[in-house]
């Protein structure tokens, strides 16, 4: 594999890059994808999108924008990641992600938020797991219904947790030395997944949406009690979220 480099976009090639690497990764209607005057104006704003290059071509990129919290501390919100499907499993989103926490470090921020769908096992894995994230919230249909694409979910509705990332906690120093760092209490609550879940959309949507029901209540219940989530344990057919209570994650 060619050797990745991770820079700033700042051209309109490069943000059009953007536009095609989101049709690529997500097949999403164009409606749904984010634009090029959105790039632009987002980094007018405060905002940055960092590229993955190789061979001087764009294989990957994460955006990243300005937000702010209740008590105007400003901390960033990743707003969505890409990876051409011929590098993805290669360790491009995890180097653009270690490089959005360096630059946000580098502005003095402490603290990046995203979302993702609890349903997908590899992104749990990718986030709780490899870049140590905390999840203190969930959201139903944040989106509205996800649209009825060929081989995508059949208009199901777009819950989504949120991912809380810490960037100076010890945990996450630790992941982004390369060093492992284990959680060493014992969960409290565990809430289960299909580790395949297209294929579990593929095969019965009513099933689907009557599994995705069943995690929402659990996932709101856990959060209702303040538990955290901060751990997947992986399995074969199925996965498992491990939620922890406050004090022993510290």
């Amino acid at each position: 594999m060619a050797e990745i480099i991770i820079r700033e976009c700042t051209t309109i090639e490069e943000f059009d890059n953007c536009i095609f690497l989101q049709r690529e990764a997500f097949g999403l209607p164009d409606l749904e994808i984010s634009p090029r005057r959105h790039f632009i104006v987002s980094r007018q704003a405060g905002g940055w999108t960092l590229g993955a290059f190789a061979d001087d071509r764009m294989v990957g990129f994460v955006h990243h924008l300005a937000a702010v919290r209740p008590n105007n501390e400003i901390y960033g919100y990743s707003h969505v990641m890409a990876v051409a499907r011929d590098y993805q499993n290669k360790g491009v989103g995890a180097r653009l992600k270690w490089a959005q926490r360096a630059k946000a470090m580098d502005e003095g921020r402490d603290f990046i938020k995203w979302t993702w769908d609890p349903m997908q096992s590899r992104n749990a894995h990718f986030n709780l797991n490899r870049l140590g994230v905390l999840v203190h919230h969930y959201e139903a249909n944040f989106y509205g219904l996800d649209y009825d694409l060929p081989g995508q979910q059949p208009g199901l509705p777009s819950d989504r947790l949120f991912a809380s990332w810490h960037l100076n906690s010890p945990r996450v120093v630790a992941l982004s030395e390369g060093k492992p760092h284990t959680i060493d209490a014992q969960p409290v609550k565990t809430i289960a997944i299909p580790t395949q879940w297209s294929a579990v959309v593929k095969r019965d949507p009513q099933e689907a949406r009557d599994m995705q029901a069943r995690v929402r209540t659990e996932f709101q219940n856990a959060f209702g009690e303040q538990l955290v989530c901060a751990g997947l344990e992986r399995g074969g057919d199925e996965s498992r979220y491990l939620l922890f209570r406050p004090g022993d994650l510290t």
